[in-house]
């Protein structure tokens, strides 16, 4: 099986089961449970949940600029136009993968409610699987968008991987541990399902490959660093 065969079929399998096993097993309500306590949710509001919760977006903004500023180097020095190329990965995936895949499309249309929206939890929605599409801007729980944010700063892992692969590595580890962070803070405050953190992650990962391969990264010209 060849890397890019397996740069696709590796995590939409780890959707798909991961998907079907919390559905069979009711984990996502499960794994909700213990953190709403009278119809409320006291632990999200405690720390570092609730730093995590205020941090938002910050940190990919930050790298999604750093891409932005290697990009206008690029422009500007000729000695620098091989920042140009990983400096729109980063940009364009930002946009895409958190913006508006995540954000703009399915947080809006697909109609999930949050569970401190549902009957189990104290409120009147009735709860939905991750595959049952909802009435749009009715719920906005599928996916998650702190958590795509956080999970997005994996993405120097594709600028770095075949010239840096130990940087890519560490880059990779830390964004996939904050965006575990930020799926327990979400979850812990009533505002995502287990699924939706999982279908966080994979909308980013699968946009990141998808322009890695698109934006011709994994070739033997594919420019070096921005961050």
């Amino acid at each position: 099986m060849s890397t890019k065969i397996r740069d696709f079929v590796i995590p939409i399998t780890i959707l798909v089961l991961a998907t079907i096993i919390i559905g069979a097993t009711g984990a996502d309500l499960l794994v909700s449970a213990p953190f709403c306590i009278n119809g409320k949710w006291p632990i999200g509001d405690q720390q570092p949940w609730h730093l995590l919760y205020l941090l938002d977006r910050g940190p990919s903004f930050f790298v999604g600029l750093s891409g932005l500023g290697a990009v206008l180097l690029g422009f500007i020095y000729q000695k620098r136009r091989h920042l140009i190329r990983p400096g729109l990965f980063l940009v364009i995936l930002l946009v895409l993968g958190p913006g508006l895949i995540v954000n703009s499309v399915f947080k809006d249309y697909w109609g999930r409610p949050r569970p401190r929206e549902i009957v189990q939890f104290g409120g009147a929605k009735v709860f939905l699987h991750p595959w049952q599409k909802g009435v749009a801007h009715m719920g906005r729980s599928f996916p998650s968008g702190h958590s795509s944010a956080a999970f997005y700063l994996s993405a120097p892992f594709f600028i770095f991987r075949r010239r840096k692969p130990r940087t890519a590595a560490l880059w990779m580890a830390g964004g996939l541990v904050f965006g575990v962070l930020m799926s327990v803070a979400r979850i812990t405050q009533g505002g995502h399902f287990l699924s939706d953190n999982l279908w966080a992650w994979g909308m980013v990962h699968l946009t990141a490959v998808t322009l890695y391969y698109l934006m011709r990264l994994d070739r033997d010209d594919a420019p070096s660093a921005v961050v």
